[in-house]
């Protein structure tokens, strides 16, 4: 069926345009946003499809360069020459005029930039399959191609503008969300993506990359894509608590704790290490008291705890070791 379609496209692409079907050049029918923070610089692109994976092949993104969107017929080098042009300091404009104009297949991309100084620039083929379209505003644009209805984009536009207070991450989900809302792909969902990075690079590389997230092979890719979201969340706030452990600030770190857990309370690894922190502090009958519940749903943790104290992950005295082992 699948060989069967790619078939069926592989003919209207000849007919329209003279390409042909790649095996390097996904068939990424989807919609996208790719858009700035105008406060904190941030850049970010999120993504939906019926397509296996597209956490691979639309979105790119670097801190303090610039995000890309790249769909329909992919063409994955708009991502990769895309970012390095941007890097040299051209804008988005420039870069995909570039890039289009080197293109024999231009009639079946479709592309959406931002840079890092706010600049959109988008191009949707002639050749993309309707409903297909894009929209560009400030400090973001939203594309869309083989939709079911005509009023995927205006969705996305709207829902990221009226979503402005938000964090940018947020405004992402709310935008692909409307998008869903709207009709989405004509094909159904399967996979998303969403990606942040900071509007300044750092000297530390490793830590530009706010948000990674992937959804790859789900009947619900945004309802997992956005549980996964804040999951992220519930997790930053546990490395808050944990700095704030460094600093001898119990008030903020249980704060913390406090608000990770009540995000997902059922998250056994949220409340044993905030039981940890809790011991290591001198505040052990607080951390008993979430350890009896979670020893008693998973017996492994206990055992977990026989080995922290070797490795100086558990500092307690031997007599309230004692008391928790024996829970």
């Amino acid at each position: 069926m699948r060989n069967a379609a790619i078939l069926l496209l592989t003919l209207y692409i000849s007919n329209c345009t003279g390409q042909v079907y790649k095996s390097d050049q996904p068939l990424a029918h989807t919609f996208s946003i790719v858009a700035r923070d105008s406060i904190t610089g941030d850049m970010a692109v999120g993504v939906q499809s019926h397509w296996f994976n597209v956490g691979a092949e639309v979105p790119w993104a670097q801190a303090g360069v610039g995000a890309i969107a790249t769909q329909s017929f992919i063409d994955k080098s708009y991502g990769y020459k895309g970012l390095i042009l941007l890097k040299q300091g051209y804008s988005a404009q420039q870069v995909l005029d570039s890039l289009v104009a080197a293109d024999p297949g231009r009639d079946v991309r479709q592309v959406g930039i931002v840079d890092s100084r706010g600049n959109v620039a988008a191009h949707t083929g002639k050749g993309c399959i309707q409903y297909a379209s894009h929209i560009k505003g400030a400090n973001f644009t939203v594309q869309s191609n083989m939709m079911l209805s005509d009023q995927v984009c205006q969705s996305m536009a709207r829902a990221f503008q009226q979503s402005a207070a938000k964090p940018l991450a947020e405004r992402i989900l709310n935008a692909l969300d409307a998008a869903q809302g709207a009709g989405g792909d004509i094909r159904g969902k399967q996979s998303a993506v969403l990606i942040v990075v900071s509007g300044k690079a750092s000297d530390k590389p490793w830590n530009d990359r706010k948000v990674d997230l992937r959804v790859d092979d789900n009947e619900k890719p945004l309802t997992e894509l956005r549980r996964l979201y804040l999951l992220h969340v519930a997790y930053e706030h546990m490395n808050n608590g944990d700095l704030a452990t460094e600093k001898n600030d119990m008030v903020k770190a249980m704060q913390e704790y406090g608000f990770a857990m009540k995000m997902f309370p059922d998250n056994l690894e949220m409340q044993y290490w905030a039981a940890i922190t809790l011991a290591n502090n001198r505040q052990v009958d607080q951390a008993i008291a979430i350890l009896k519940r979670v020893f008693a749903e998973d017996k492994n943790w206990k055992e977990l705890t026989r080995r922290l104290p070797s490795v100086g992950l558990l500092t307690v005295k031997p007599e309230d070791l004692k008391r928790i082992l024996d829970l």
